[in-house]
């Protein structure tokens, strides 16, 4: 009788299944909902729902084969992403320029309105492969296009807006198993350092190869392994008719890192993390070989745009959090993270260090959640590669930048508002989820200049301010 009871409750979750083929996370959810209510009422026993389970699995995953045109030996997918629109207002306590400036309006305040969207695919398959991409938005490559921001402007007569490909690799991890990790991954990737954004971009995707690995030596304590290595410019393609020599030479980015994370008790818990980065053949980096205006600006560049240092810079990071039972005006169990980063390049002979100390209240994300953040951070201008920092927080450049040496500015730079290197100031973010889906964030940087241009700069404020209304799917 059972058994007659159970094939029909199989037929009937097997049809369920077959229809809700195109949507996975349907099927999970509805299959698994009808078979723990069964199991509640005690019409099935907790080893027949694990059969019965295993049965609605094989059959769905025939059933969606059928349906997509998959092959057998992928596994699932997952679709999702992203959008954000965004108010942005940049603003300086001193916006005058001089009457030698190129621009003279740049000293005005600036307002934008922009959006993001991201939208991907990650397709897993047998054997621990997974492939996927991601596309993004982005304003044009020339008209404040950059690697750092996937952020598209409101502007230009409502014309039509350009999508690009975010990301797009493939992974493969050969070792899951038991205490120990270890992945690959090649292509156009999110970053596999856990660093701050005083490091890199938080909207960058490298392009390379990446190769991270894990072990656990229990519960409560385990090592991670980030690596990789990432082209910054082919320089053939940048300018193919060059007799530069060494301009055949790729320059690369390399970085590893490793990081000790442990749990001490319900309460307490910690990251201790260390590593190292370098920029290799910086002479085919000069402005010219970018390709572009520079994104964000900081280094020392010689007249010509060219890079003066090399940028090996040396990274210790560390993070306590403390995990209160409750705390007022927040759902569930409240996490308070202390944090602090130094990094210190002693390829330059000054300006060649930054660190950055912070706090975070709670922890954003479903829905009732919020958090707080700040943190003070201080970014020498030769501390690291300046294209690859956090390009939202600005300092006021009301001259150009000079040259190594001091008798002329750098060819390419800008004056204005620019991320990048040599700031030093504040930042406030408050983020509050108003459902598990739609999450309100307001953020803010104070910054100055660590050392003004053309010796005659006054030390002004420069405030970014941008407020956020993001969904994500």
């Amino acid at each position: 009788m059972i058994k007659n009871h159970k094939k029909t409750k199989l037929a009937f979750i097997a049809g369920a299944t077959t229809l809700a083929a195109l949507a996975p996370s349907a099927h999970a959810q509805s299959s698994d909902a009808l078979i723990d209510k069964l199991v509640d009422k005690g019409i099935l026993t907790v080893n027949e729902a694990k059969d019965l389970r295993d049965d609605a699995d094989k059959d769905y995953k025939t059933a969606f084969q059928a349906k997509t045109g998959m092959p057998d030996w992928v596994t699932g997918y997952k679709i999702g992403g992203d959008f954000r629109g965004r108010f942005d207002e940049m603003t300086t306590s001193n916006p005058g320029l001089p009457s030698t400036a190129p621009t003279p309006t740049t000293g005005m305040d600036r307002l934008r309105f922009r959006y993001r969207l991201r939208f991907g695919i990650t397709v897993n398959m047998q054997d621990n492969l997974e492939a996927g991409f991601r596309l993004g938005s982005g304003d044009v490559k020339g008209n404040g296009g950059t690697p750092l921001s996937a952020n598209t402007t409101l502007s230009q007569d409502f014309t039509k807006k350009p999508i690009y490909i975010d990301a797009a690799y493939g992974k493969w991890t050969p070792v899951n198993a038991g205490a120990w990790m270890l992945s690959t991954t090649i292509g156009k990737m999110d970053s596999p350092f856990k660093v701050t954004p005083m490091i890199l971009d938080p909207d960058i995707t490298p392009e390379g190869a990446a190769l991270q690995a894990g072990y656990s030596f229990n519960d409560n304590q385990s090592l991670a392994f980030n690596s990789g290595a990432f082209v910054l410019n082919d320089s053939y393609l940048s300018s193919p008719s060059s007799t530069v020599t060494g301009s055949s030479e790729v320059p690369f980015m390399y970085g590893a890192q490793l990081l000790w994370n442990a749990k001490w008790s319900d309460k307490w818990s910690t990251t201790l993390g260390g590593g190292a980065f370098a920029t290799v053949n910086n002479q085919n980096l000069s402005i010219n070989d970018i390709g572009y205006s520079l994104a964000t600006q900081g280094n020392t560049r010689d007249a010509f745009g060219n890079l003066v240092y090399n940028y090996t810079p040396v990274v210790a990071d560390a993070s306590v959090t403390y995990t209160a039972d409750t705390f007022p005006f927040y759902t569930g169990a409240f996490p308070i993270t202390a944090s602090v980063e130094f990094m210190d390049n002693t390829s330059a002979p000054r300006a060649n260090n930054g660190y950055w100390a912070g706090v975070t209240f709670g922890k954003s994300g479903t829905k009732h959640t919020w958090d707080l953040t700040y943190r003070y951070e201080y970014l020498g201008g030769d501390a690291w590669y300046d294209q690859l920092v956090d390009d939202d927080n600005v300092g006021y450049y009301l001259n150009k930048p000079l040259a190594a040496g001091g008798a002329s500015t750098v060819s390419g730079s800008a004056v204005g508002y620019q991320g990048g290197t040599n700031v030093k100031g504040h930042y406030v973010r408050l983020n509050y989820s108003v459902t598990d889906s739609v999450t309100l964030t307001l953020a803010c940087y104070i910054n100055t200049l660590i050392n003004s241009q053309n010796g005659n700069d006054p030390q002004n404020n420069a405030m970014h301010f941008m407020l956020d209304a993001m969904w994500k799917f």
